[in-house]
């Protein structure tokens, strides 16, 4: 039996919409990739990356309130969704390069003019 997102506390029909966006469907999908998979692939799907809802989700996964996060642990969850972010803009940003490289050596688009 499957459950929905929206069957995780803290998680309602808005994040249920964006997982379904992100390929991720069930209560059971996101439990088993867990926490940062999950944003990761919110992010790859187009959601704005924003740091509440990154704690939110590790709250909720945990069974906890989602304002129960605090001190050490909501610094060191800070650290995991800035490389988290970066790792996702860096991978974005060499994707958009290694394609463009490739219209331009196709013809498709102009090179920069030095």
């Amino acid at each position: 039996m499957s459950n929905p997102i929206s069957s995780i506390p803290n998680l309602g029909p808005a994040s249920e919409a964006a997982f379904a966006k992100a390929g991720i469907h069930t209560a059971e999908e996101l439990r088993a990739i867990g926490a940062d998979e999950g944003y990761r692939r919110l992010l790859d799907a187009g959601t704005q990356a924003h740091f509440i809802g990154y704690y939110v989700l590790h709250m909720a996964l945990q069974g906890r309130p989602w304002n129960d996060c605090k001190g050490d642990e909501k610094k060191a969850l800070r650290a995991r969704f800035d490389a988290i972010k970066a790792e996702r803009i860096g991978s974005k940003a060499q994707l958009r390069s290694e394609l463009e490289a490739a219209l331009q050596f196709f013809g498709v688009i102009e090179k920069p003019r030095a």
